[in-house]
């Protein structure tokens, strides 16, 4: 597969009814939708399209986000958590239409949640989906390679490759590549080349928020970073499994390649990274040869449920999509689905749910604070350029990583990885 042609930057002051700034996934998605339901729609993207964090998933499509739901029936109520789970199931539904249009590998799979040490996690989750009417079983032995105490399973799931999609979806969309926004006032958003774009509504699908001081993103996110590996003559599994631990492992195959994720840690903070899971593939797929490897980094709300719908209270017409918490591609589909309901029709049944100005009231919210006081105030090294705290050398990538809100840089100061728009300068 060989990327799509690079847009031009806009060079002229425009007009528009939508503009959706993030040329990832979601901002596809959502754009499509948009122009399909009839709405005059552009998308702005920094660099190209699906050169950000979509490049770099292990692309499941799937309502089973780790054990959430026994958490989601706890902390909001049946009716909430079944409609996160329908939301959800939709969301692949509408993968499904969109392949049969597109090629873009998308094959059905079963969706496996192990646990290495503790078996109530799983009964209370099984419990839960049984009370949300959630079929489901409990695999005694998954066919993993490591020790386990069982498996929770949900059925019609599904995995695919999402630049096929990305790029097929962009032929059919007006796109404005290399053009970077860095503000935007009311109905206009600024381009950093000093071209001006006007529109009724503004979508903000940029990873994490473009603007994210008004609106406190700064304090309901933090970003979380895990890696893979891409093994060739290792056995396949049929199905995607999961850990339950965060810092636990996951399994899919693509082809003829086992895909083990894991390493995870908070962005600017230490991990297992690429060596833990190198010592796991030796461990225990010895005739094993790594073919890939790359990195992923992740928006985290503080209750495991995304930000997705107005930016902000008193900001009618920007919106926002961000914190899918690991779940990128599910959670695109949903974005794309209660953007375009809220845009065309001024409410979606959605809102409520994943509305970005519920209670941010959590012990995650304290952690956040209690981070980002302590990168401000430490002393010594280089700062980053969002919000001036102290960054971190990662020498497993090679680049400056901010411990606070995520922003990462390469060696040379460049933006690898917003909130930052500005190059790192020491």
């Amino acid at each position: 597969m060989t990327a799509r042609q690079v847009d031009l930057p806009l060079d002229d002051n425009i007009t528009t009814d939508v503009l959706v700034v993030g040329g990832g996934l979601c901002g596809m998605l959502t754009a499509h939708r948009l122009q399909a339901a009839g709405v005059r729609c552009v998308v702005v993207e920094a660099k190209a399209v699906g050169s950000g964090i979509t490049k770099n998933t292990t692309a499941k499509i799937t309502a089973q986000h780790g054990l959430i739901y026994a958490d989601l029936v706890k902390r909001r109520g049946v009716e909430k958590a079944r409609q996160y789970y329908d939301a959800n199931m939709r969301a692949i539904g509408n993968y499904r239409t969109l392949a049969e249009q597109f090629s873009c590998d998308f094959e059905e799979k079963a969706a496996y949640v192990y646990s290495t040490d503790d078996r109530y996690k799983l009964e209370n989750e099984a419990k839960a989906y049984h009370e949300l009417g959630i079929t489901s079983r409990i695999e005694e032995s998954p066919p993993l390679p490591i020790d386990t105490v069982g498996a929770i399973a949900m059925g019609g799931q599904a995995q695919f490759h999402p630049l096929k999609l990305l790029y097929s979806l962009a032929e059919g969309l007006k796109i404005y590549e290399n053009t970077l926004i860095y503000k935007v006032e009311g109905r206009v958003a600024y381009t950093a080349n000093g071209r001006k774009i006007t529109a009724k509504h503004i979508v903000l699908c940029t990873h994490y928020p473009l603007i994210n001081v008004p609106g406190l993103y700064f304090l309901k996110l933090y970003q979380h970073r895990s890696y893979v590996l891409a093994l060739e003559n290792a056995p396949l599994l049929d199905g995607m499994y999961l850990d339950e631990h965060r810092n636990g492992h996951s399994f899919r195959v693509y082809g003829n390649l086992l895909f083990v994720g894991g390493g995870d840690h908070k962005t600017g903070k230490r991990g297992g990274n690429y060596a833990a899971l190198e010592a796991l593939a030796a461990q225990v797929y010895p005739n094993a040869a790594i073919r890939y490897h790359w990195a992923t980094q992740d928006c985290m709300s503080l209750d495991g449920v995304p930000y997705i719908g107005r930016h902000r209270a008193g900001k009618e017409n920007l919106y926002v999509a961000t914190g899918f918490n690991k779940w990128g591609m599910t959670g695109s589909m949903v974005a794309a689905e209660l953007l375009c309901d809220l845009i065309v029709h001024g409410q979606s049944d959605l809102e409520d749910l994943y509305s970005p100005q519920r209670s941010m009231l959590s012990s995650q919210l304290l952690m956040n604070i209690g981070g980002a006081a302590k990168g401000l105030l430490s002393i010594g090294g280089p700062r980053c350029a969002h919000m001036g705290c102290k960054l971190h050398w990662n020498a497993v990538e090679k680049s400056w990583d901010c411990s606070c809100h995520g922003s990462r840089f390469c060696e040379s100061g460049q933006v690898i990885d917003n909130p930052a728009k500005k190059e790192l300068r020491r």
